[in-house]
């Protein structure tokens, strides 16, 4: 079934380039390789989960289940810190080493106004744009007094209530946002709670829940955002603002540990002037601080059944950042030229506790990751052509408290990128691009709880190369966008289970993809969204010790296919097919295992009330399906089975999950 779909999303697609169809005007905003996700806070109103909501919307983004929430992204076959990820040209780096609190988790759906991910490395504004650049923009106040109310249940045990009040003048401008959720155990197609999927996989009962525990709620969490933007003077202005996240008692339960809490807060101040002078056409500076605090633990295990254990263990762990950025623009001879300057120092630092008091150890030995750069772009337009170049050069030190060495990198990074417009309906774009990323602190001196060095300190940094070409085409009643791309991976990091101490190692790879989206009116009231996603990717040599040469964390074929039906101003109903072909390349020698494919229906409906009013209702997974998303990768510290077939727990996806959303807007 899984093939005859994706067959079926490639004649589409066919049928949609055909020759036949009467042409009209194409107008794209931004790169091409751009995706824009726009109106974010209304769409997405299932849960406040990002990367679920990104997973939905992107092809090339796949889910990495970890919890009921708190979960983490694939991009094009890579992930971590291989994916740049802002909040508001922000950055927040979780600070779980098991990727329990990843970037996106600290941004709530229902405080985004909208997202552009620009795939590949054609970024050279951030550090470390490795396979591509997650642009969350929030929120902004406006003059008049607005906001909204949502009030979401859903199955399992979800309640959700937020809410945002906007207004001031045409000086001030404030925003201030807040919401709290929390959901229960979801169960799986076989009606299996989280805490029943650990007992059934885990081969060791210090794994278990403990007894008070097995019906404890899955997470409950807490938000807080307030912005203030002011206009100093015609041509300058000020924004402020702050966001706080409180997440309390969140399962994962294919892991050994669960997160007692995760809080996150983050400061971001931008001072913008314009028309300052000649040179001048645009300066702004940039300052962001995030701190982010997550203590995992064993507290909820059976751990007293390892005979070793004198109590519950926990790995206190904190992560923070502050950086600076300064960009000016200005014209020059029809070019138009960026200049900045970008600086930031990430610390991590982790200590092993027991019972939540007793020092014993360090995982992460108080690590500083100090970087300065320079970078600029240069574009110009001729007519239907636009070409856009860009440069960048990094000095990164990373600095250790503990015995291991200290490392300093330098790279130069690089990239041409163009359009070229045929006619008003017909784009083709093409790139070539070189970025790369140093290793993060877990990557390096991890070590674990056993007191086992795991990181490599000799790591070398990883570079990308890549060629990207597509085109983009519009019709009397369609469009179309397809996207091909080949990534020729220098040093990349990957882990190596097959040692048992620095266990990360550089080797070399390649990652291809295509990838097709577009929309197709049936009717004034019938549309037909699709989506599809390929890639694959093969080390150059297999890592020392093994055979296996398929790179892991490649997911499989993906289509995605949505019928929308709008019989009147006020009705939305929708229904969604996602298809996933069967995971069966994988990298068995780490972790990974065959996955069975799976196709799953989702069904909404939206009203408009009147008088503000909205309401949504829907149902995910309608008939009940069985399935797994993610795989079992051993970068990841999981429980593993004790079968020589399935070494590594799989996590199962929801079942069949209803969920209704009430919302007034003023």
């Amino acid at each position: 079934m899984i093939k005859q779909l994706t067959l079926l999303s490639l004649v589409a697609s066919t049928i949609l380039a055909s020759d036949s169809m009467q042409v009209d005007t194409i107008t794209v905003k931004g790169r091409s390789i751009s995706t824009n996700i726009k109106e974010v806070s209304k769409e997405e109103i299932k849960s406040a989960d990002l990367a679920e909501a990104l997973s939905k919307s992107v092809p090339s983004i796949s889910l990495v289940r970890r919890s009921g929430i708190a979960n983490d992204i694939i991009l094009r076959g890579q992930k971590k810190d291989n994916i740049n990820i802002l909040i508001d040209g922000a950055k927040i780096y979780g600070a779980c080493p098991n990727r329990m609190d990843p970037p996106t988790s600290h941004v709530l759906t229902n405080n985004i106004e909208n997202i552009e991910i620009q795939e590949g490395p054609f970024d050279v504004e951030s550090f470390g744009t490795l396979s591509g650049i997650v642009k969350i923009n929030t929120k902004k106040p406006s003059t008049e007094t607005a906001g909204d109310v949502n009030v979401n249940i859903g199955s399992f045990g979800y309640r959700k209530a937020s809410a945002t009040i906007s207004g001031g003048t045409d000086r001030i401008r404030v925003l201030l946002s807040a919401s709290t959720e929390n959901g229960e155990q979801y169960e799986d197609g076989n009606g299996r709670t989280l805490a029943e999927q650990t007992k059934l996989n885990a081969p060791k009962a210090q794994d278990f829940y403990q007894t008070q525990y097995e019906n404890m709620d899955a997470f409950e969490k807490k938000s807080f955002m307030g912005k203030i933007y002011i206009d100093l003077t015609d041509n300058q202005e000020l924004k402020l603002s702050y966001t706080a996240n409180r997440s309390d008692n969140i399962l994962y339960p294919n892991s050994k540990m669960d997160a007692l809490y995760d809080d996150s807060d983050l400061f971001n101040t931008t001072y913008i002037v314009k028309n300052l002078a000649t040179y001048s056409k645009e300066l702004s500076l940039n300052y962001y601080y995030s701190d982010v605090e997550h203590p995992m633990s064993t507290k909820y295990r059976d751990w007293q059944k390892n005979p070793m254990a004198k109590g519950f263990m926990t790995n206190a762990l904190d992560s923070t950042i502050s950086g600076v950025k300064i960009k000016n623009s200005f014209d020059l001879n029809e070019f138009n030229i960026l200049v900045g300057l970008d600086a930031s120092t990430r610390n991590w630092d982790g200590t092993y506790l027991m019972n939540g008091v007793k020092n014993i150890g360090k995982s992460v030995e108080d690590v500083d990751t100090k970087n300065r750069a320079i970078f600029t772009t240069i574009s110009k337009e001729y007519d239907n052509v636009n070409i856009e170049f860009g440069a960048r050069y990094d000095n990164t030190d990373i600095d250790t408290k503990g015995i291991a060495q200290d490392n300093d990198y330098n790279s130069l990074s690089a990239n041409l990128f163009g359009t070229y417009k045929t006619d008003n309906t017909t784009e083709y774009f093409a790139g070539i691009g070189r970025a790369s990323r140093v290793p993060d602190a877990r990557e390096l001196y991890f070590t674990s709880m056993l007191k086992t060095v795991v990181g490599t300190p000799n790591l070398d940094e990883t570079y990308n190369t890549e060629f990207d070409f597509g085109v983009n085409k519009k019709y009397e009643n369609a469009t179309l966008k397809a996207k091909v791309f080949y990534s020729m991976l220098s040093d990349y990091i990957v882990y190596n289970s097959s040692k048992t101490i620095n266990a990360f190692e550089n080797v070399d790879a390649d990652i291809y993809g295509v990838e097709l989206s577009g929309l197709y009116l049936l009717s004034d009231t019938l549309t037909l969204d699709y989506a599809m996603s390929y890639q694959r990717g093969k080390k150059d040599n297999a890592l020392v010790g093994q055979t296996d040469r398929d790179l892991a964390e490649i997911p499989p074929l993906k289509a995605n296919l949505s019928l929308g039906y709008e019989p009147t101003e006020q009705d939305t109903l929708s229904l969604n097919l996602v298809a996933v072909d069967s995971w069966d390349t994988y990298d068995a020698d780490n972790g990974e295992q065959e996955l069975s494919g799976f196709a799953i229906f989702n069904a909404r409906y939206n009203r408009d009330l009147s008088h503000g009013f909205d309401i949504t209702l829907g149902i995910d997974n309608i008939f009940d399906r069985t399935y797994a998303i993610s795989n079992t990768y051993k970068d990841l510290t999981l429980i593993t089975t004790g079968t020589a077939v399935d070494d590594v727990m799989l996590l199962n996806e929801p079942g069949r999950y209803l969920y209704a959303n009430l919302s007034y807007k003023f």
